[in-house]
């Protein structure tokens, strides 16, 4: 198999070192743990993604320490956002009108390179060992327990590196997720085309989205005079991106009038990059020796821009869950990681239910129009779906019979 093979021990094993998998990285770590992270790519490395952090998601990378350093590279405030519906009604929310208040009236937005790049540094300063350019290619198992992994190193040897304990923070395309169960698949089958361009005009301090019947744009300041440009189109749609996904990228933002000659192709900064198909969902999200965090376990929609939040929410909940676990000697049995799935459910619930409330309500574009126009013109509702989406107002808030009717009635 390419190498000689020799074994590592840790105790916790990460299949990647995004943000849900630095992150737990850290918690597992600081906690004592030996901690061992593969991840293949070599960082800083860009990644397709809206770039988008809630306050809330600020509030936990403030747990992580690194506020104070991404500020410094240029992380830029985020005040809320505008969305224009496809008839062209208007809402506008702010985290700091939202109640209850949020850690800080702002979130923040910067490129993934820098993020990621910061966060795998906390991981290393807080005792992981992190091996990049190493791929996860197979699980190991022990009498049907996960008991590590598999990996190959940049040198092209293959290791196992034998673990207690081994999550799975390697994102959609997960091989821990696969190995523990069926990968659900369900609509609206999106595909995002993004990248950084510069000289975008009339950009304020909120995120703009865009919505069309035929998919939506996010617009992100995520620098000085650089932008997040992410279009969200179906699957079906997407196909005709074969050969030429830049052409199809700007010739798309044509068809969103918010959009339309605003967004320069000779400004482009960094190569279009493509993530999706997503409405994935894992089966199981642990087993014996195993747990799914990030987008691994679940990811819907890009739309609310909640996927950071959930993969550091999701880093806290896994060490929370696993630490009695790996108090015992040998892998950590299923029954004592069994409770994850239900902490998921209360962390987790009423964003799943958000989320869907907006990706479906886009199939029905005359409703959605009346609904952001009704909050357009109530200011009040506008700052509470925002607060929403930003994962510091609770999402009853919204999901009630008096919101909702007022939002479409």
């Amino acid at each position: 198999m390419g190498g000689v093979l020799s074994a590592t021990d840790a105790d916790v094993l990460i299949a990647g070192a995004g943000p849900a998998g630095s992150a737990a990285a850290v918690h597992f770590a600081r906690a004592g743990w030996r901690v061992v992270v593969a991840d293949r790519a070599a960082f800083p490395r860009d990644k397709p993604c809206s770039e988008y952090m809630s306050p809330e998601a600020v509030r936990l990378l403030d747990r992580l320490g690194v506020v104070t350093d991404l500020e410094a590279a240029g992380a830029v405030a985020l005040e809320g956002t505008t969305v224009i519906g496809a008839r062209g009604s208007r809402l506008t929310g702010l985290f700091r009108e939202a109640e209850p208040r949020p850690f800080r009236p702002s979130g923040l937005s910067l490129p993934r390179r820098v993020l990621d790049a910061r966060l795998v540094q906390a991981a290393r300063e807080a005792g992981a060992e992190v091996r990049e350019r190493t791929r996860v290619e197979a699980l190991l198992y022990d009498r049907g327990a996960v008991a590590g992994a598999l990996v190959r190193g940049p040198d092209g040897h293959h290791t196992p590196i034998r673990a207690r304990l081994t999550i799975g923070a390697d994102g959609l395309g997960s091989l821990v997720a696969r190995r523990l169960g069926r990968q659900r698949h369900s609509v609206p089958h999106r595909v995002a085309f993004v990248a950084h361009v510069s000289g975008i005009a009339g950009m304020g301090r909120t995120a703009e989205m865009h919505v069309s019947d035929a998919g939506y744009v996010g617009l992100n300041r995520v620098g000085a005079d650089l932008y997040n440009v992410a279009l969200v189109v179906p699957r079906a749609r997407a196909a005709g991106a074969r050969g030429n996904a830049t052409r199809f990228f700007f010739d798309a933002l044509e068809s969103f009038p918010g959009v339309r000659g605003r967004v320069d192709a000779r400004r482009l900064e960094r190569e279009v990059l493509v993530a999706g198909p997503f409405a994935s969902r894992a089966s199981r999200v642990s087993g014996a020796g195993a747990l799914l965090i990030g987008d691994a376990a679940d990811f819907f929609d890009p739309f609310t821009g909640q996927g950071i939040y959930s993969a550091l929410r999701g880093a806290e909940l896994a060490a929370e869950i696993a630490e009695g676990a790996l108090r015992a000697s040998g892998i950590a049995p299923a029954e004592a990681l069994a409770p994850y799935r239900q902490l998921r459910r209360q962390a987790f619930l009423g964003k799943w239910a958000v989320e869907r409330l907006i990706g479906y309500g886009m199939f029905f574009p005359g409703l959605f129009d009346r609904a952001v126009a009704r909050m357009g013109r109530t200011p009040r509702m506008a700052h509470t779906l925002i607060g929403v989406t930003g994962d510091f107002v609770p999402a009853g808030r919204v999901l009630n019979p008096r919101f909702l009717t007022r939002m479409i009635l």
